[in-house]
């Protein structure tokens, strides 16, 4: 009885040690199946494309001086609307042009001590503002703008705020096709990095895509926007 105990414990415990022996080797090699498998290459995609602008924003500033303020404001709505006459001839349709109130200056209120006084009391700022999609016909009309010079109107606008801005508004309708190229030009890189690991490209284990940049191309085509994006693609590699 007891020499079949011994057997049975013997038979039992050579049985644990094959299971054992077995979950050993398979732990084994899940863990190398693992490794390999966590083998990775990130690589980076980029689109970038130029468009032409929607739209642009043009403000006119000129300025005036005058002793006389009702004399001022007259002057003021005279070369405003000669201003506006001379945007419509040239192709801006009336809709596209509005006015901002003058700023007027009473440089006596600002006089501090016995200071001289100044030659005019009052000065204006008045600003008409372009806002069209025509971006040709605005920029054929800014080199003309001289003409309005010869007729008394002085112009300013060096300020920040007083800058053409040129719009870009059509990145939704071009953000499938850039998304698109960035990620075929990331998966082309990561294809030549296994051809030249001597592995093989798996599937994408991670993928983020960076923000769109829109900017414009040089300084002297600031109508021409450059759109870019990058995208960041983690791919498996495999032997």
């Amino acid at each position: 009885m007891q020499v079949d105990n011994k057997s049975s414990a013997f038979i039992l415990g050579f049985f644990i040690f094959l299971g054992l022996a077995a979950l050993g080797y398979f732990v084994a090699t899940a863990a190398i199946d693992f490794k390999q498998y966590d083998r990775s290459v990130t690589v980076k995609g980029l689109s970038e494309r130029e468009y032409k602008a929607d739209i642009v924003i043009w403000p006119i500033e000129f300025t005036l001086a005058e002793n006389d303020l009702e004399k001022l404001y007259r002057t003021i709505d005279s070369h405003t609307f000669k201003i506006k006459s001379f945007l419509e001839v040239n192709n801006i349709a009336s809709d596209e042009i509005s006015f901002s109130s003058p700023s007027i200056t009473d440089k006596t209120a600002q006089q501090y001590g016995g200071g001289q006084a100044p030659r005019y009391r009052y000065s204006a700022i008045q600003t008409v503002t372009v806002y069209s999609k025509n971006i040709d016909a605005v920029r054929a009309i800014m080199s003309k703008l001289s003409e309005l010079g010869k007729q008394g109107i002085v112009f300013s606008g060096g300020g920040y705020q007083y800058q053409t801005e040129y719009i870009f508004t059509r990145l939704n309708e071009v953000k499938p096709e850039m998304i698109e190229e960035a990620t075929r030009k990331a998966r082309e890189v990561a294809e030549k990095f296994a051809s030249d690991s001597e592995s093989k490209l798996g599937k994408i284990k991670n993928a983020s895509q960076g923000q769109f940049s829109i900017y414009p191309r040089d300084k002297n085509n600031p109508h021409i926007k450059k759109v870019r994006v990058v995208s960041t693609v983690q791919y498996y590699l495999s032997d």
